[in-house]
């Protein structure tokens, strides 16, 4: 019943950069035996930093919000968007205590990955040292398509091959790349907006892969139109079917790279609102009838969906089972929104703000090991 997962499951897949090894973030460590005062390598290739990335019972930060978005972010705090605000507030982020349990890797903005803590540390390195991996947003978002205006594609492949050599020496392990995908009820998407999507997005991971650089694909399916679940369904599998298509064609490994998917949900605006289970059912039935099961690892956008909305679908997902993947979480709003609003750009506010972060961190950690319950965690 799903001949696209199976015939993936069994087949070779392309190593990417022909094999070529690369060293981890992480692989230097002090030798177990310290007498011998030697320092020992572990080499890891992508697809041990994208295995990495799902490890069991851990997610990605979306930190990686342009300025122009931060800006929407801080007006509902009445905050000033400044860079002195913007750095205080990923380093709340970064220093909260713990938040390296539940987190793997948080996705950087150009501008982040060349802050500092206050006390001088690139934030790059400061999450290295605590086990998270660095990443970088490598997209220059979306413009409207040329002769379909009313649809958008993705820029940000010029010069991307040297941005990604700089972002590589600034500690970065992997990238993303988000593609936007309206419905409407005048026939968008069109087939040629998904496909000029499809192979941006292909592009973008056989250079990320090239580089030594997990890509992440993000082919993002509002959620902002009035359509149904079933119509999200059609066209989430449609464009999963065509960006794993395009991957074929450019050779890029699924193994070393993580899909970042919409799950499959109501359009805001139609007044409907799936259970849990209903959304949970649909999103596995097209993740397995589109997405093979070399890929490394599925991990959900929170899109339009409340914090705890993205929490409990997670939670319905993973409940299900027996996947061929793993599916955790990259959060944006989803683990931030609760944390800016006790935040509001007060340094008193500080401690509170991060205990908000780590909760909401740890309850989708939950989610993502099937265990969440409740908002209610135990310490």
């Amino acid at each position: 019943s799903n001949p696209r997962y199976l015939a993936f499951r069994g087949r070779a897949l392309p190593r990417a950069t022909g094999g070529k090894v690369q060293e981890l973030f992480f692989g230097i460590f002090d030798d177990p035996e310290p007498q011998r005062g030697t320092l020992r390598k572990m080499t890891e290739t992508i697809q041990s930093i994208a295995k990495a990335m799902v490890a069991d019972g851990k997610g990605l930060l979306a930190a990686d919000e342009s300025t122009s978005t931060i800006q929407r972010r801080f007006d509902a705090i009445g905050l000033e968007n400044t860079e002195p605000h913007r750095q205080a507030y990923r380093e709340l982020l970064f220093t909260t205590p713990g938040f390296e349990q539940y987190i793997s890797g948080v996705i950087l903005f150009d501008e982040t990955i060349r802050q500092s803590t206050k006390d001088g540390i690139p934030f790059a390195q400061l999450l290295k040292s605590k086990g998270v991996i660095p990443g970088i947003k490598v997209d220059k978002g979306v413009k409207p398509l040329p002769n379909s205006p009313n649809e958008t594609s993705t820029e940000g492949l010029d010069g991307l091959r040297e941005r990604l050599k700089e972002y590589y020496g600034l500690g970065a392990r992997f990238a993303k790349w988000r593609a936007v995908i309206d419905i409407t009820a005048d026939g968008i998407p069109s087939d040629y907006a998904i496909h000029v999507n499809a192979v941006q997005l292909a592009q973008y991971a056989a250079l990320c892969q090239a580089e030594g650089i997990v890509p992440i694909v993000e082919p993002e399916v509002l959620m902002d139109g009035g359509h149904s679940i079933e119509t999200c369904f059609q066209v989430t599998k449609k464009v999963l079917h065509e960006v794993f298509s395009e991957l074929s064609i450019q050779k890029v490994a699924l193994d070393g790279l993580i899909l970042k998917p919409n799950m499959v949900i109501d359009g805001i605006k139609s007044g409907v609102k799936s259970d849990a289970s209903k959304i949970a059912q649909l999103t596995v039935k097209c993740f397995l009838e589109e997405v093979p099961a070399a890929v490394a690892g599925i991990v959900f956008l929170s899109g339009g969906q409340s914090e705890v909305e993205a929490t409990v679908n997670l939670q319905a997902v993973n409940a299900i089972g027996s996947l061929p993947w793993k599916i955790t979480y990259s959060y944006g709003r989803a683990l931030q929104h609760s944390t800016q609003k006790a935040w509001s750009g007060k340094p008193e506010n500080v401690d509170a703000a991060k205990k908000v972060f780590s909760h909401r961190a740890q309850v989708n950690t939950l989610a993502a090991l099937g265990k969440y319950t409740g908002e209610t965690v135990s310490a």
